[in-house]
């Protein structure tokens, strides 16, 4: 039998039966395979793929939606991915218009590479802002942050929430509530007896990615950060908001360095909802 053409490929849901083939996916580019934030895009968010004739995937991304299930306020598309041996064939660009119009009048977001931001413009994508990856241990030093910090607890959540959706400007309950699951830390800030900040690290490979970051001021990002630093050996990661200049500033001098810039950028809305000035870093680019 002759081989389907891509473009006659069913574009399908995703789902976490699909882990496998979409950790392959990432290996197949020369990403790590990043079973665990697969499994919680997939799970948190819908997936959609082009099944492979020959087995696996020819294509995949995730949509995590934000606000009421019935008419969410924002969307973001992260993992987007061709296999290797199906690239510049336009299956990218198909799987992206595919999305874009099933989400209808629900505005976008996602974080771009320097290679997908052409794919991205040519859609309708606008650049609104930027963030800096950074990676490195951590080394504590000069004067500590006089925020005190702590364990998040249970009797936490109802104010987590309040705090997260006053920042991020739209409810996402359903990322924060898998965050003690998904993370290996979720920590918060407290000053008279009232959380001004929290914080997640949660593994990926060797590091731990610090997000989501949400604090009053820089200085509770601050304290947070070296709070996430103290409980584990292993180097950090985060993407900060490069508008938060004096907190990365602070972490370049605490040993974490510059690995890459992505844009961030939007479709339908000229400026994400929310605060910026209190959201440092989100729980991972590929969920906004």
């Amino acid at each position: 039998m002759p081989t389907p053409s891509l473009a006659s490929l069913p574009i399908r849901r995703l789902t976490l039966r699909d882990l496998a083939a979409c950790a392959d996916l990432s290996e197949d580019r020369g990403w790590p395979r990043e079973e665990h934030k697969w499994g919680f895009l997939l799970t948190a968010g819908k997936g959609y793929g082009i099944d492979d004739p020959d087995g696996g995937l020819v294509s995949a991304c995730v949509v995590t939606e934000y606000g009421p299930p019935e008419r969410p306020a924002l969307a973001a598309i992260g993992m987007v991915l061709v296999a290797e041996r199906h690239t510049r064939q336009g299956v990218g660009r198909r799987l992206m218009r595919h999305v874009v119009s099933a989400m209808g009048t629900t505005p976008l977001t996602l974080h771009a590479t320097p290679n997908g931001r052409p794919l991205y413009e040519e859609l309708g994508f606008k650049v609104i802002g930027r963030a800096e990856m950074v990676c490195g241990r951590f080394a504590p030093g000069g004067p500590q942050p006089a925020v005190a910090t702590r364990a998040a607890t249970a009797e936490d959540l109802s104010a987590l929430l309040r705090l997260d959706e006053q920042a991020f400007g739209t409810d996402r309950t359903h990322i924060v509530t898998r965050l003690p699951a998904f993370a290996d830390q979720l920590r918060v800030a407290e000053e008279n007896g009232r959380i001004i900040g929290y914080a997640a690290a949660w593994p990926n490979m060797d590091t731990h990615v610090v997000g989501p970051l949400i604090a009053r001021d820089t200085s509770v990002a601050q304290a947070l950060i070296a709070s996430l630093a103290a409980h584990t050996d292993r180097p950090l990661r985060t993407d900060i908001d490069v508008r938060q200049t004096e907190l990365l500033a602070w972490v370049k001098e605490r040993g974490l360095a510059s690995v890459a810039f992505n844009s961030v950028m939007a479709y339908g809305i000229t400026e994400l909802p929310g605060d910026w000035s209190r959201r440092f870093a989100p729980v991972t680019v590929a969920a906004g």
